[in-house]
C-alpha cells in the first residue's frame, strides 16, 4: 500500500474520531424556551417568548431586533400587520428606577438594565403613561426577565421585552440625535414544520443511502477480484489496479476507545473555545473535506475518464497518483478555500455540506465495523456518549457541553463546522436547523454493514437486512425531529431516538431468522486490514 492510501486511511481513520467527538444533536436554531425553574405566580406566569422589534426612522423602515419578553406584563401579539407604530422614548431617568420626569403619552420606554428590578422599570415606565417598555441588557444577549420571591399582587398591563446590549446602543443612538424613531413589537409564530427539517431528514437519509450502495459496491467488486486471481493462483494484488483507500476495521476496543477519545476532546473544545480554536477546527476541516471531495470525484468520474484514472504518475515523497487525481485537486482544493474565507455568508452552508457530505461518505467507504458485536458495543457507547453530554453534563458544568460547543461557546464564531446545516426558509426568526455528523456516521456505520453483509450473502432486499435498518435510520430520525418540536426546540442527542431504531431492528430481525451468532461474530467475509 502506498502512501497515498495510507494517508487516506489516516485521514479517515482521525475524521471518525474527530467527527465522534463533535456534537451528535439535532437542534432547530436559537429561540426562548419556557423555564419552569423561574418562579412563576399570579400576574408573572408568560411563557418566555421571543419579540420582534421593528424600528422606523422618520418614517423609513429601518433595522430589526430580537428580544424576548418577560415573566410578567401583557403578551405580544403575533401579527405584524395588527401591531401599532409606536413612538419611542429614552426614559429619565435612564434606568427608570424612579418615576420618568418625562411624560410618555402612550410611547414605548427604553431604559437602561440595572440599580433595580425589572418589575420596577415596568411599574414606573406603566405609571408614566408607557404603552411598553423595552429594557437593554447590559450584555450582547437575551436574559429571561422574571419576578422576586416579594414580588407579589402584580398589575402590569403593558409588555416589558428587553433586547441585547449591541441593540440598544443603536437605539440611544437614534434617539439622542434629532431622529424621531418608531417600533412595532410583535412576535410571529414558529411554523410547526420547515422546509428545512424536510432537506436535512432527506439529506442525512440519501448520504447513508449513498454511502452504503458505494460500499456494498466496492465489497462485492474486491470479493469478486480476489476470487478471479484465486483461481489464477495469484498471491498478490497490485496496489496501482484500484485508487480506492484501504479497509479499517474497527475492533471492540476502538469503539470503546473512541468514546473515551471523544469525550476528552469534547471537554478541551468547552474548555478551550475560542476564535482561533474554531480557526483550527475550519482548518481540519476543509483539509477533511478536500479528502472526501477528492475521493468522492475521482470515484464518480473515473466512469468517463478511465485512461486517466488508470494513468499513475509517481511523485517523489507523496507517492503515486493518477492524473485524474492530478487534476480534480486543484478544484477541491480551491472549493474548500473559497468555502473556508466566506464561510459567514448566507450562502456558506451549502459549501460546508457539500464538504461535510463527502468526508462522511468517504470515512463510511474506508472505516466499518466487521461485526454485529463490534457495532452493538460501539452504537451503545454512543448511545451514553450522546445522552450524558446533552443532559447529564448541564448537572455538572451547568450548561450543556455539547450544545455549547455545537453553538461555538464565546468564540464569537456562528459555531462549529461539523455540522450539516440549512436555512429554516419558512420561520420568521430564521436560523439554521442542524444535524451532527456523528447522528449520520455512526449509525451509518451499521447501515453499510447490513448492505455489504446482504450483496455478500447473495441476501434479496426483503430476506436482507438493509432495507429494515434503513428505514429504521429514517424513522429515528423523525423521531428525533418530533420531540424537538416537543422539547420546544431544544438541542436533541438525535442517537437517543435512532440508535433504539436501528440497532433494535437489525438484532430483532437476526435472532428472529437464527443468524444472530454468524452475524455477531463472523460478519462479513472479507479479508481486511485491522485497526488493532
Amino acid at each position: 500500500m502506498d502512501l497515498q492510501k495510507k494517508l487516506s486511511s489516516l485521514l479517515c481513520l482521525a475524521a471518525l474520531i474527530c467527527l465522534f467527538s463533535f456534537p451528535l444533536l439535532i437542534s432547530a436554531g436559537d429561540v426562548v424556551h419556557d423555564d419552569d425553574s423561574a418562579p412563576k405566580k399570579p400576574g408573572c406566569d408568560n411563557v418566555f417568548t421571543l419579540v420582534k422589534v421593528q424600528t422606523f426612522v422618520n418614517g423609513q423602515e429601518g433595522a430589526e431586533f430580537a428580544g424576548v419578553g418577560a415573566r410578567f406584563g401583557t403578551t405580544v401579539g403575533p401579527e405584524k400587520e395588527k401591531a401599532k407604530k409606536t413612538h419611542l422614548t429614552l426614559s429619565d431617568p435612564q434606568n427608570c428606577c424612579t418615576l420618568p420626569k418625562n411624560q410618555l403619552a402612550g410611547d414605548v420606554v427604553a431604559v437602561d438594565r440595572g440599580n433595580c428590578t425589572f418589575i420596577t422599570k415596568a411599574v414606573n415606565a406603566q405609571a408614566a403613561g408607557a404603552s411598553a417598555v423595552i429594557i437593554i441588557n447590559d450584555e450582547n444577549e437575551l436574559y429571561e426577565m422574571i419576578c422576586g420571591p416579594d414580588e407579589t399582587d402584580l398589575d402590569i398591563r403593558i409588555p416589558a421585552v428587553m433586547v441585547p446590549k449591541d441593540a440598544g446602543v443603536f437605539l440611544e443612538k437614534l434617539l439622542s440625535g434629532n431622529s424621531s424613531v418608531s417600533v412595532q413589537l410583535y412576535s410571529p409564530e414558529r411554523p410547526l414544520l420547515d422546509l428545512a427539517e424536510v432537506l436535512l431528514w432527506l439529506m442525512a437519509v440519501g448520504t447513508v443511502l449513498c454511502a452504503s450502495y458505494w460500499s456494498a459496491w466496492s465489497a462485492r467488486e474486491s470479493a469478486a477480484e480476489e476470487e478471479k486471481l484465486l483461481r489464477r493462483a495469484v498471491e498478490e494484488i497490485s496496489d496501482t489496479k484500484s485508487g480506492a483507500s484501504s479497509i479499517v476495521d474497527i475492533s471492540t476496543t476502538s469503539a470503546v476507545l473512541f468514546v473515551v477519545v471523544a469525550s476528552c476532546f469534547l471537554v478541551l473544545l468547552y474548555k478551550f473555545m475560542s476564535y482561533w480554536f474554531v480557526e483550527l477546527l475550519v482548518i481540519l476541516f476543509c483539509i477533511g473535506g478536500v479528502e472526501g471531495l477528492l475521493t468522492c470525484l475521482v470515484a464518480f468520474l473515473s466512469r468517463w475518464f478511465k485512461s486517466a484514472s488508470d494513468s499513475y504518475l509517481n511523485i517523489p515523497v507523496l507517492g503515486t497518483f493518477s492524473y485524474l487525481t492530478l487534476a480534480v485537486s486543484p478544484f477541491c482544493i480551491a472549493f474548500a478555500v473559497v468555502w473556508a474565507v466566506y464561510r459567514n455568508a448566507s450562502f456558506a452552508w451549502i459549501g460546508q455540506d457539500v464538504l461535510g457530505i463527502a468526508l462522511i461518505v468517504t470515512v463510511l467507504q474506508v472505516v466499518r465495523i466487521p461485526n454485529l458485536k463490534v457495532g452493538t458495543v460501539l452504537l451503545s457507547c454512543a448511545f451514553l456518549y450522546d445522552i450524558f453530554w446533552v443532559f447529564v453534563s448541564e448537572k455538572l458544568f451547568n450548561v450543556s457541553v455539547m450544545i455549547a460547543v455545537a453553538s461555538g461557546g464565546d468564540s464569537g464564531e456562528d459555531g462549529i463546522p461539523m455540522l450539516l446545516k440549512i436555512p429554516r426558509f419558512l420561520d420568521p426568526w430564521g436560523g439554521y436547523s442542524v444535524i451532527g455528523f456523528g447522528d449520520i456516521l455512526l449509525p451509518g456505520l451499521l447501515v453499510v454493514f447490513s448492505l455489504r453483509y446482504d450483496w455478500l450473502a447473495r441476501k434479496g432486499l426483503l430476506a436482507g437486512y438493509f432495507l429494515y435498518t434503513i428505514v429504521a435510520y429514517g424513522l429515528g430520525l423523525l423521531v428525533t425531529y418530533v420531540a424537538l418540536y416537543l422539547m420546544d426546540g431544544h438541542g436533541q442527542p438525535a442517537l437517543l431516538y435512532i440508535v433504539p431504531f436501528t440497532l433494535g431492528t437489525i438484532l430483532t430481525l437476526a435472532t428472529k431468522r437464527g443468524e444472530l451468532q454468524i452475524l455477531w461474530t463472523q460478519g462479513l467475509p472479507e479479508r481486511t486490514e485491522s485497526l488493532f
